[in-house]
């Protein structure tokens, strides 16, 4: 939305500069994208000028040589190219030093050999409009040497606006002027349709039928003899111009000018090309056809709904008008329709068609049915004024007025118990009349009746608080506690969870990344996955976004090969987040969404340094490690098992089980995969489900330990096919209650000493109690029992020696 402050402050003038307003705007929460300016930049050095003489350029056929008036002691010599200059005229002169709305600035010149001192304007060159073949003529009799400004809107700044659904009051000059007295305290003058030259009562003429009142709540109509389609004004011109809109003839710049006064669309009829004299507005049939404004044929379904006359469709309602009744040259009486459309219907018939437009924008906002009529008596001070047009007695007006205004009870108590600050009941009176709200006396407060303007967006007590809150100064509350009714606020078990696991990969030095939940089907192929599971959209916003993700995988590979491709070498990210998996479920069912975390690691594991040039890259067992600190801060009792995913290396990767169950898997992605992301070294990374994991109880501490601890090691020769964590399995069984710890520290592989398939894994164990210290004998009987485990379920031997 463009609000020209030329055009605001004939409604209100808020006396301080453009970007103070637009921060006044902001703050109540009417965002401002920016502000422009339209126009030349310094309204100095441009003047109203008189043509004394005009003479051909002698050596020159397309130049005239004129001498103007522009209120010196004798007259400027100007050289100017425009066909339609000619003495008598009254024209927009820029002198020498004017700074044109290109930047450019304005200097004595010489043309062919004569100077020119000035420039004779035409409308484009004041951004007026898009015409430049001629010159601009201004109305005879004003002085020569008058200040352009005082004539001409040729300089304004421009709000840029942001106009949030639930505003739609906002999508019109006079609605933004309103916000601006409530915000600044300015004087808000008269609306523009409080006096109304028209008539209501019958309308003779025209029969206009509406079949659905339920997508059309109102409808209204009136009808302009004798109109001479023509050139606008310049100020009308040069106001629509300013607000985005490109000047065409006087009537259909006054449907514009209307609606971007007044938030309400209109359309104009030519009378002559209404069939039959009577319009009927229905539901189309399915795969009716409609040629619009743009000259393109559209197809409707039985959801739309259209406009017609006796011979056919002639526009889409709400979204654009026919080609075979818009206004022409030969117009000469126009029939005015203003309506109340659906919103949401209007919305779908503009989303569906790929058409979108003015009216269309703001029709699928929801406007009310109050506001037809004040377009329809802004509209006739136009027609009359711009056009020439006599308006015929009466109104058609099928569905009006509108609903019964709602009364809402504001309590004074409840204002300031939910804001947390003192807001008087006089205040908060003053705030919401200033926006057009009505408000009586109540025993606790005020009884607040809401506008029409602002019935779909307020309709409960806290929505009058937020406009008492955000009138009077979001920035003026004070910092509180919210009331809390004795109730404590605290994170679930769950919560508790997850932020541990993004401590804990924190604090390995890994950097969390926020992904897309939406991805392409490319990227199943990619990891070599099937979509079966794959969510689809049913309203994509691209085809590369067009699934909800079943991995966070792809979000993290597409962010290393960001990073990677700017010259990071160490890339260590991790993200928890949701994925959504549809399990095959019935059509209508929502998917499940567990919270999985995921990381992925590339290059060096650590900072090269004077003694080690070249620290080892990332691997398998860098991504376990990594792995294993974020499950055992969660207290959770974990192993991995072989297993593999498609898009990881064979023989370098596994599935990861807590308390038995899979959970997710670990490994290095395939190098041919990860040349689908061009990267080039080994990446290792890991996934996990953590709303499958158990939440572990909470810890429990025992007292430390101070007799000292037995140490000991033991090698023992398995077969091959005998997991490390087979090994410890056994060994901490068996070792209770003594063994206070196990670990692996080296493996051993020679087929002459040990036999073909047989591998030694070296231990050390610690035994420890907290009453006393250990015998000799007490150890070597609990390494007699491990030794005996061992034997038993791994057929393992210790080595001799050890």
């Amino acid at each position: 939305m463009r609000v020209p402050l030329e055009w605001l402050y004939e409604y209100v003038e808020p006396h301080m500069d453009a970007h103070t307003l637009a921060e006044r705007l902001a703050l109540s929460g009417t965002e401002v994208e920016r502000v422009e300016h339209h126009g030349v930049v310094s309204s100095e050095n441009f003047v109203v000028g008189h043509v004394l003489q005009r003479e051909k350029h002698p050596d020159a056929d397309r130049l005239n040589v004129c001498m103007v008036d522009i209120g010196g002691s004798a007259p400027s010599q100007i050289v100017c190219g425009a066909p339609n200059v000619a003495a008598g005229l009254t024209v927009a002169v820029a002198r020498p030093g004017a700074v044109m709305p290109d930047g450019t600035k304005l200097r004595k010149a010489k043309l062919r050999g004569l100077e020119s001192e000035g420039m004779i304007l035409s409308e484009r060159e004041l951004q007026i409009s898009d015409e430049h073949n001629g010159i601009m003529s201004l109305t005879a009799g004003l002085a020569p040497g008058t200040p352009l400004d005082q004539v001409l809107n040729i300089s304004t700044d421009v709000l840029v606006l942001e106009i949030t659904p639930n505003r739609p009051d906002c999508l019109g000059i006079y609605g933004v002027a309103r916000e601006v007295a409530a915000t600044t305290g300015a004087q808000l003058r008269p609306a523009p349709w409080d006096i109304d030259l028209g008539s209501l009562g019958e309308l003779g003429g025209v029969e206009i039928t509406v079949e659905d009142a339920e997508l059309c709540p109102r409808f209204t109509a009136r009808i302009f003899d004798g109109i001479k389609i023509d050139e606008s004004p310049l100020w009308l011109k040069a106001r629509l111009m300013a607000a985005g809109q490109r000047p065409i003839n006087n009537v259909v710049d006054v449907t514009n000018y209307v609606m971007l006064l007044t938030g309400q669309p209109m359309h104009a009829f030519d009378y002559d090309r209404v069939a039959g004299a009577r319009l009927n507005v229905r539901r189309a049939r399915p795969s009716e056809q409609v040629e619009t404004l743009d000259g393109q044929t559209r197809t409707l379904d039985e959801q739309m709904v259209l406009i017609e006359d006796a011979d056919g469709p002639t526009s889409i309602a709400g979204v654009m008008g026919g080609a075979r009744s818009e206004v022409a040259d030969t117009t000469s009486t126009v029939i005015s329709e203003l309506a109340t459309w659906n919103g949401p219907n209007i919305h779908r018939t503009s989303f569906k068609l790929g058409l979108r437009s003015e009216a269309s924008s703001r029709y699928e906002k929801q406007l009310q049915p109050e506001q037809t009529m004040w377009g329809q008596a802004v509209a006739t001070k136009l027609f009359i004024e711009v056009c020439g047009a006599t308006v015929r007695p009466g109104t058609i007006d099928i569905g009006g007025p509108g609903p019964e205004l709602q009364t809402i009870r504001l309590r004074e108590a409840r204002v300031n118990g939910l804001l947390g600050t003192v807001i008087t009941r006089e205040r908060q009176r003053q705030l919401l009349e200033t926006i057009g709200f009505k408000t009586a006396d109540a025993a606790d407060g005020l009884d607040v009746t809401v506008p029409d303007f602002r019935r779909a967006d307020v309709t409960r007590e806290a929505d009058l608080i937020e406009e008492v809150s955000r009138l009077d100064g979001l920035e003026k509350l004070p910092s509180t506690l919210p009331a809390s009714g004795h109730a404590t606020g605290a994170l679930t078990s769950r919560q508790r969870q997850r932020r541990r696991a993004v401590d804990a990969l924190a604090a390995q030095g890994l950097d969390e990344i926020v992904g897309w939940s939406f991805t392409g089907p490319d990227l199943n192929e990619r990891l070599r996955l099937s979509a079966g599971n794959a969510v689809a959209l049913a309203n994509p916003m691209s085809s590369e976004q067009s699934q909800l993700r079943t991995t966070l995988l792809g979000s993290l590979l597409d962010v290393s090969q960001r990073n990677s491709a700017r010259g990071a070498s160490s890339l260590r990210f991790f993200e928890l987040g949701a994925v959504y998996l549809s399990d095959g479920e019935r059509d209508g069912q929502l998917p499940r969404e567990p919270q999985h975390l995921a990381a992925v690691l590339s290059g060096p594991v650590r900072a090269a340094t004077w003694r080690e040039s070249a620290p080892p890259p990332a691997d398998f067992f860098t991504a376990k490690g990594v792995l294993g600190g974020v499950l055992d801060a969660l207290g959770l009792e974990w192993e991995v098992a072989a297993g593999h995913e498609p898009f990881l290396h064979p023989g370098r990767s596994a599935k990861v089980l807590v308390d038995g169950q899979e959970v997710g898997w670990v490994g290095e992605i395939h190098p041919n995969v990860a040349a689908l992301w061009d990267l080039e070294d080994t990446v290792a990374a890991f996934e996990v489900d953590l709303s499958a994991v158990p939440v572990a109880p909470v810890a429990q501490y025992r007292d430390l330990v101070s007799y000292p601890e037995v140490r000991e090691d033991m090698a023992v020769v398995v077969r091959d096919r005998v997991t490390a964590a087979q090994i410890l399995a056994v060994v901490t069984k068996s070792g209770s209650p003594l063994l206070a710890g196990a670990e692996v520290f080296d493996v051993y592989r020679d087929a002459a000493r040990l036999g073909e398939g047989n591998v030694s894994v070296a231990l050390r164990l610690a035994y420890r109690v907290a009453d006393r210290t250990l015998t000799d004998e007490e150890v070597a009987a609990q390494r007699q029992r491990i030794t005996n485990a061992l034997a038993k379920e791994l057929e393992g031997k210790i080595r001799a020696g050890s």
